[in-house]
């Protein structure tokens, strides 16, 4: 099994990956922030051009990390094919652990590495802009059009000496749809680092509530 091509094997769990339709409209609600000491809210809109604009936020370093939140998030539901994005890789097995199958890329991305488990794709090892990322999903929400990472962590290394560039984070993200058979979209996200005693530090949680889609014709709020 090792060295054999797994193309089908990665590609399956790249199109079980959570994507928006092509006619997503943007949204818009509340916002807030808050690391158990302070919160602070505002409001917030995200077009169809995944621009985020937050308002009513004069904290400009919050302001920043919840539009952040809103387009990272976003960025990742965009449908690409997964030719457009893979075509130029190759992907061959290499061992099996517990998180699941290695999928090993050559190709343009060569260096870069995966782990699928059970359709979904369970690690990350990629090179991008100069660093090196690893991410762990652990647990995920199945929406019945594709999974969101629900639970998994992110961490930054340098490429060539291994050495964390930052501390490792870790995410608990919640979605619900905008409306009944409308997007999934992110309601609440968790992030926070870890001491090496192990204890919670730097926690931050960002909330999305009252969201309704700027199309008219489905402006229908989500009602929690």
């Amino acid at each position: 099994m090792s060295g054999t091509d797994c193309t089908h094997l990665f590609k399956s769990a790249y199109e079980n990956r959570y994507t928006w339709e092509s006619d997503f409209s943007g949204y818009k609600g509340r916002c807030s922030w808050t690391d158990g000491e302070r919160e602070v809210t505002g409001s917030f809109c995200l077009g169809q051009d995944l621009k985020a604009t937050v308002k009513e936020i004069d904290d400009e370093e919050i302001h920043k990390a919840i539009s952040s939140q809103l387009w990272e998030v976003a960025i990742h539901r965009v449908r690409r094919s997964f030719e457009q994005t893979h075509g130029k890789n190759t992907f061959t097995f290499g061992d099996t652990n517990k998180i699941g199958s290695e999928v090993i890329v050559g190709g343009k991305n060569e260096g870069d590495k995966y782990r699928v488990k059970n359709d979904i794709v369970t690690m990350v090892y990629r090179h991008i802009h100069g660093n090196l990322i690893i991410i762990h999903t652990n647990d995920v929400t199945h929406t019945g059009n594709g999974y969101l990472s629900k639970s998994y962590s992110s961490q930054y290394l340098d490429p060539i000496s291994k050495k964390d560039l930052k501390e490792k984070s870790f995410y608990n993200d919640a979605f619900i749809p905008l409306f009944q058979g409308g997007p999934w979209v992110l309601s609440s996200r968790s992030i926070h680092q870890e001491s090496s005693e192990g204890s919670i530090i730097n926690k931050q949680v960002f909330s999305f509530s009252e969201l309704q889609s700027l199309a008219s014709e489905k402006g229908k709020t989500f009602e929690s």
